[in-house]
């Protein structure tokens, strides 16, 4: 019971504090966005650059849903009890789905400026790609994203509102419903996840694949979400929320879990190199050439120090991963890292790897617009479960 009123006496929503967080957050967006398409309708620099550097800032956001998403469906699959405080802030970024697939939508004015397989022409005098016209046209291939988002957007608002129902009713009947969904869920979650992959980033050279594309970009994708969730977690602990339901033995395991999968993604990373490497095929080593020329080799090495090298000494010792002052700093890093990872993998099909303007306005931009759905939801309902069935359990948690 003591841990039950600790949970009671924590300030329970942002309320009008994540009210004015989101409408900022928004009206911030809207401006970076608006901004960088003006700019784009004037200058044909930045109009070359629009649609590579918006894909780069949406994969970035959409990722963060992604993972968070995975973390929401995995906590219920694998019926946890440790991570029920936390849970509700992966909910929170979960739930953006809908949103996303708003602003999924300029890019279907860019697809022709990202994808030379949309081109008529193109197609026709090209083998490989007339082998792929039965996937790769843009009827089926606006088909695949609206499912997509669809299954997202269920997964993302059922597991949410399941959630927040429980708070006022405090049925168990909600928590099993969502254990029952979690195992389907999961399955579709990785199909939809890998094909995505494929469709908006490995197919801008449709001559190139790779069959573990999609488990890199959901490695990414994971390694944000448990940055991201330690993040938000530290920063609404110092702004005075759930100081006493998130505790340091929270953020052990979310920084143990942030570790192995900084581990899993260069697994991943360097098992993609070597495959291409030992294959030595025209198809697939010209994707890697790109990536070590015009400056693109510099960003690879950034990302092998920056996304794993340096984290991994990092966060190894025990005493980081308890500290969570301490592990805000990899985590944000990490956040960055992930960004420049994407980069990495969509410019350099589209020229030098000099950063432009467009790039970095399109960043804040579409994270801002993120982050303003998110802070919506945390004004309204609590930022911790009040009544799952495991809070308990969550509240009392301790590492072996």
């Amino acid at each position: 019971m003591t841990a039950l009123v600790e949970l009671m006496l924590d300030r329970r929503s942002l309320g009008e504090v994540g009210s004015k967080l989101a409408r900022a957050a928004a009206f911030f967006g809207f401006a970076c966005v608006a901004f960088a398409s003006v700019g784009a309708w004037l200058w044909e620099p930045w109009r070359q650059r629009f649609f590579p550097a918006y894909l780069t800032a949406f994969a970035w956001v959409l990722s963060l849903t992604l993972g968070t998403l995975f973390f929401v469906v995995l906590q219920h699959l694998v019926r946890a009890g440790w991570s029920v405080v936390i849970r509700r802030l992966a909910e929170f970024f979960a739930a953006q789905a809908p949103l996303l697939a708003v602003l999924a939508l300029p890019l279907l004015l860019g697809l022709h400026d990202l994808y030379h397989w949309t081109h008529p022409e193109v197609v026709a005098e090209d083998p490989v790609l007339l082998g792929k016209k039965p996937y790769l046209n843009v009827p089926f291939f606006l088909l695949r994203l609206a499912f997509y988002f669809l299954f997202w957007s269920w997964a993302g608002r059922f597991y949410y509102r399941a959630s927040v129902a429980q708070d006022e009713s405090g049925d168990v009947g909600l928590t099993e419903r969502m254990q029952k969904r979690a195992a389907p869920a999961m399955l579709v979650y990785a199909l939809t996840v890998t094909f995505a992959a494929f469709d908006l980033l490995m197919s801008l050279d449709p001559h190139w694949y790779s069959t573990i594309f999609g488990v890199y970009y959901f490695a990414g994708a994971v390694v944000a979400a448990f940055a991201l969730l330690i993040s938000a977690g530290v920063l609404v602990q110092r702004a005075g929320y759930l100081r006493r339901t998130i505790t340091r033995e929270h953020y052990h395991d979310l920084g143990k879990l942030l570790f192995a999968f900084v581990v899993f993604w260069a697994y991943i990373a360097f098992s993609q190199f070597m495959l291409i490497w030992y294959g030595n095929i025209p198809e697939e080593t010209s994707w890697i050439l790109r990536r070590t020329a015009d400056g693109y080799g510099v960003i690879g090495l950034v990302l092998l120090f920056g996304h794993f090298i340096v984290p991994f000494a990092v966060l190894l010792p025990r005493s980081i991963k308890r500290s969570p002052g301490t592990l805000l700093y990899p985590a944000l890093w990490l956040l960055l890292m992930h960004y420049v990872d994407l980069y990495w993998l969509v410019m350099p099909e589209f020229g030098a790897a000099t950063p432009h303007l467009v790039d970095i306005v399109l960043f804040f931009g579409l994270g801002a617009l993120w982050l303003s759905g998110a802070a919506r939801l945390a004004s309204r309902h609590a930022l911790a479960p009040q009544k799952d069935p495991r809070l308990v359990e969550s509240l009392t948690f301790e590492n072996a």
